[in-house]
C-alpha cells in the first residue's frame, strides 16, 4: 500500500511531510508534491503532518481524487526527491481551502 498526495496540495506545497519520511519518497514539482508508490512503506508518519489534509492512504482517497494515485506515480518518476522542509509559497494560505485546482498543476 502507498500514500497519495491529492489536489489540496496544489499551489500550497507545504513541506512539513517530507522531513518525517524515513524513506525519502516525496518528490517536488513546481507547485505540488507527490509520493513515489515504489518507495512508500506505508508508515503513516506524513499524513498527520500535512496542514491541508492532502495525504491519504490509497484505500482512503476521497471520491473524485482517485486519479491522483496514477499522477503521483507518473510525476515521482520525473521530479527530484525532496528531503528537507522549505518555506511554503507566499500565497499558500490563499490556496489551501480552494477546490478544483488540478488545472493549475505545473509539471
Amino acid at each position: 500500500m502507498t500514500f497519495v498526495v491529492v489536489e489540496s496540495c496544489i499551489k500550497c506545497k507545504y513541506t512539513d511531510c517530507v522531513e518525517v519520511c524515513p524513506v525519502d519518497c516525496f518528490h517536488e514539482g513546481p507547485n505540488f508534491l507527490v509520493i513515489d508508490p515504489e518507495e512508500c512503506i506505508d508508515c503513516t508518519l506524513c499524513e498527520p503532518e500535512c496542514p491541508v489534509d492532502a495525504i491519504y492512504s490509497e484505500d482512503e482517497i476521497p471520491d473524485g481524487q482517485e486519479h491522483f494515485l496514477e499522477l503521483n506515480a507518473e510525476l515521482a518518476s520525473q521530479w527530484p526527491v525532496i528531503t528537507e522542509a522549505k518555506p511554503a509559497p507566499e500565497d499558500a494560505d490563499e490556496w489551501k481551502d480552494r477546490k478544483d485546482k488540478l488545472a493549475l498543476l505545473e509539471r
